[in-house]
């Protein structure tokens, strides 16, 4: 009995050509399916879009242009798109079909890789996303579901460039699409994402393939998107001991939570990717992780002439062939399965009768009863399976992202009730919009089982606390015990408020605001002092002077020349007059005395001519005009010429008289 059978999709042939077989994969935006395209006899994967998602003409439009432009990118690691089209309500992708499994069923079997297979995984992958980030296209939602292993060992990357609006486990704040344990902090924080996001997310899906586990676990997608957010990606050696540093180092260059710090594209993590190959021997590369769980009826080595171990290349047991589509969820059976029944060992051939049909032989009507008994006794262990196998039981749809309305009616749609709902603050997921469900989405539950839905009430409101009066650091722990961030500090002169307590803040006292906003802090500096002037005091008399007004002293380690007499104060750092807060540091510099020049000869020359050349030589001057005027000529000066004076000393010159 093929469970396939309660789709209405298929035995239909959309748009007159492709003949659906048998549904492969649910996700979040469109179930996949096994087709055959009678025009050209070829079976492809056929990705129709839910019916909700194909009533949205923008996210349609979008779906398609982009479809275009990824069936243009043609590369041996990439999933081809062959068509798109529509038939009545049914928007669809004809794509490659991948018979194997996706990297998340061979992780869920296997657990941890070693970590020759995670790089013979990582390249390709890599090869596929460079491919794309140099024609212009970014994946955007990079994770273990959207990595084809085929049964022949090749490695294809599935949904290039189909943004999800809808996803069991995708964050749809604004602009933010992906599966949260892959998310870039810039995708989280801005809602951009560029080649670097790709770098990053592949990151953590190398780190996941060596250690069997994400980097970040929470019980929701908010407490992921924070760790993103704040935390680094731990190194892999911390879960698996011995594990060569060079991937150590391969995994912190992808997820660096600067974007800058990553690699630019996948090209370039790529070619990190194999130097980090090169320097690993073969025990490093095929060292077999705690994690790990062996293959069943292998020893555990590896064939290293393949790219990909047969282990790897292998699809796990019970795994349905898998497109270009996101898995059915760890808990549910793949819905491509036949229930079988075992029927008993066939007894002798029926007579026959002299034509050539074969003649029922029965004794009487014992014999019609006990025929009658035996086809209702397959008919009813055939019920009672299915019933026990798959009747009796459905699964969690995927409602977040979504209304609450919307929700409650998508449930109520699949049979099941919600049995409470629960408010979250989230600052990241819009108010009203579904951020989780328990069961979880996916989950195998009974028809009629009842699940809470917990749903967003927006960022949480913080109100900023009276910090008035406070020491800056108990401020500051008063600010982050509220939920909010201590922002920029600012002092200011203030004689009503102690040194070094809050004076205000930005927002006041009271303002509400959300959480982990930054809270401006202006700080008191205490009633101002006005500094004393001591230049030419004493070195003793300038330290009293300045300790009397509250201030320290602090003697600059070099003299200098000054005019002021040696051993005095030639210079101060803070000017007379000016002020400064009780406690600061004004530097004093002592003097060397002045600094002896030699005298220029100025007699005979005119007094402006003159004036320069005293000025210049570092005097200042004093013009004696003699009277009666008689003439401009100098004829005499106070120093005379090649003596030496103190640099700045005064030096009189005398024009002629009588």
């Amino acid at each position: 009995m093929d469970t396939t059978l309660q789709d209405p999709l298929v035995g239909q042939v959309l748009d007159g050509r492709y003949r659906v077989e048998a549904r492969i994969a649910v996700g979040g935006m469109a179930t996949v399916y096994r087709a055959v395209d009678t025009r050209l006899d070829r079976v492809l994967a056929l990705k129709v879009m839910h019916p909700a998602l194909a009533a949205d003409g923008s996210f349609v439009e979008r779906f398609i242009r982009e479809a275009k432009s990824v069936a243009r990118l043609a590369h041996p690691n990439v999933v081809g798109v062959f068509d798109q089209g529509t038939d009545g309500g049914y928007v669809y992708l004809a794509m490659e079909y991948v018979a194997g499994c996706t990297l998340r069923d061979v992780l869920r079997e296997r657990g941890a890789l070693q970590p020759r297979a995670a790089l013979d995984i990582l390249e390709p992958v890599l090869a596929a996303l460079g491919a794309a980030h140099r024609a212009g296209f970014v994946h955007r939602d990079m994770k273990p579901e959207n990595v084809l292993i085929g049964d022949d060992g090749r490695v294809k990357v599935a949904d290039f460039g189909l943004v999800r609006a809808v996803d069991a486990v995708t964050s749809t704040t604004g602009s933010v699409l992906g599966t949260v344990s892959y998310l870039a902090p810039e995708q989280i924080e801005q809602g951009t994402a560029d080649t670097r996001a790709d770098v990053y997310a592949c990151g953590v899906v190398l780190y996941e393939m060596l250690t069997g586990a994400k980097p970040h676990s929470g019980e929701n997608a908010a407490q992921i998107l924070y760790a993103h957010l704040h935390e680094g990606v731990p190194a892999p050696s911390a879960a698996v001991p011995g594990l060569a540093v060079e991937l150590d180092e391969l995994v912190a260059s992808a997820t660096a939570r600067n974007p800058d710090a990553r690699p630019y594209d996948a090209v370039g993590l790529l070619a990190q990717a194999r130097e980090a190959r090169a320097a690993l021997d073969d025990g490093q590369l095929d060292a077999m992780p705690p994690q790990a769980v062996p293959a069943a009826g292998t020893s555990g080595s590896e064939d290293r002439t393949s790219v990909i171990p047969r282990a790897v290349a292998t699809p796990p047991r019970g795994s349905a062939p898998t497109a270009a589509a996101a898995p059915l969820p760890a808990e549910q059976d793949p819905v491509n399965r036949t229930s079988r029944l075992t029927m008993p060992p066939p007894g002798p051939a029926p007579a026959r009768a002299r034509g050539g049909r074969p003649r029922l032989v029965l004794n009487g009507r014992r014999g019609l009863v006990a025929a009658l008994a035996a086809v209702l006794l397959v008919l009813g262990v055939g019920a009672g399976v299915w019933y026990i196998n798959s009747g009796q039981f459905t699964h969690v749809p995927a409602v977040i992202g979504q209304s609450e309305s919307a929700a409650k009616k998508r449930l109520e749609d699949a049979g099941l009730s919600v049995k409470k709902v629960d408010r979250r603050y989230s600052d990241t997921v819009k108010r009203g919009t579904v951020i989780e469900t328990d069961p979880e989405t996916g989950a195998r539950v009974r028809g009629n089982a009842s699940v809470t839905v917990v749903v967003s009430r927006g960022p949480e409101m913080v109100k900023v606390p009276d910090v008035t009066g406070k020491p800056l650091d108990d401020a500051k722990k008063a600010l982050a015990d509220a939920g909010l961030t201590p922002g920029a500090v600012t002092e200011e002169f203030n004689e009503d408020t102690d040194q070094g307590a809050v004076v205000s803040t930005d927002p006041a006292a009271g303002s509400p605001r959300r959480a982990d906003t930054a809270v401006a802090l202006v700080v008191s500096k205490g009633a101002p002092v006005e500094v004393p002037g001591v230049v030419g005091d004493s070195v003793e008399d300038a330290t009293s002077s300045l300790k009397d007004a509250g201030l320290e002293v602090q003697i600059a380690p070099e003299q200098v020349n000054s005019p002021q007499e040696a051993g005095s104060i030639a210079a101060q750092s803070a000017a007379e007059g000016a002020r400064l807060a009780k406690g600061d540091t004004v530097t004093l510099t002592v003097s060397k005395g002045p600094r002896m020049i030699t005298v220029p000869k100025v007699t005979g020359e005119k007094a402006d001519q003159a004036k320069k050349d005293l000025e210049k030589a570092g005097f200042k001057v004093n013009v004696d005009h003699g009277f009666p005027f008689l003439s401009d000529e100098i004829a005499s000066q106070s120093v005379k010429a090649g003596d030496q004076a103190p640099e700045g000393s005064t030096i009189t010159i005398k024009t002629k008289g009588l």
